[in-house]
């Protein structure tokens, strides 16, 4: 009898032996010594080379400075900035510069106010690229992708990078404990099959 048992408990040993090799990635979260051994979880102990990696490949495959720049300074961004440019510009002319100088609206007609409006925003509109080029320019030593990157993952805690990358990899963690499983049934029966032929 106890012999059918054998493939159950074999899958069991296969999942908890994968259990607890998948827990040994994040603990113990502090390095702790057993009999002159040292050991710790595999993401508390390398998570600052984690950081550096993740760091490097966010900014070297996904998201580049200099690709934000581009996106930022497009044609296609100053075209949809431009109805807002308008819109404040004639709020000025219209409203704050009649306030701030009454007898501007006495001396200039509508047709002059118009020109007025649309010299402002074509000149807006070539200073723009112009501009976001020098701000761009000035703020690359700032905004390191690769810096903030590895910054932000290097200074997690151990239950958040665990929280982060469980989220990330529950389902996969889940498949590896039921391989487990179904290999340690396996190799059960076919201590069964081997034991009932010898």
């Amino acid at each position: 009898m106890i012999l059918y048992l054998l493939p159950f408990i074999s899958a069991f040993i296969g999942w908890i032996t994968n259990w607890v090799a998948i827990k040994m990635l994040f603990h113990p979260k502090t390095e702790k010594r057993f009999l002159g051994i040292r050991f710790q979880g595999i993401f508390p102990k390398r998570q600052q080379q984690f950081a550096e990696k993740l760091g490097s490949l966010v900014a070297r495959e996904l998201i580049s400075f200099d690709e934000i720049a581009t996106k930022i300074n497009s044609p296609t961004t100053v075209t949809k900035a431009l109805p807002i440019i308008e819109t404040h510009v004639n709020h000025f002319i219209d409203t704050k510069l009649k306030e701030e100088i009454p007898l501007l609206s006495m001396f200039i007609s509508g047709g002059t106010i118009d020109k007025v409006k649309k010299g402002i925003v074509h000149e807006v509109e070539i200073m723009i690229p112009e501009m976001l080029g020098g701000l761009l320019h000035g703020m690359k030593s700032e905004l390191d992708v690769e810096k903030i990157v590895v910054q932000k993952v290097a200074s997690f805690s151990s239950d958040k990078l665990e929280d982060i990358l469980m989220s990330i990899m529950k389902k996969e963690f889940k498949f590896v404990e039921l391989v487990g499983a179904v290999l340690g049934f396996l190799i059960g029966l076919l201590q069964v099959a081997l034991t009932l032929w010898v």
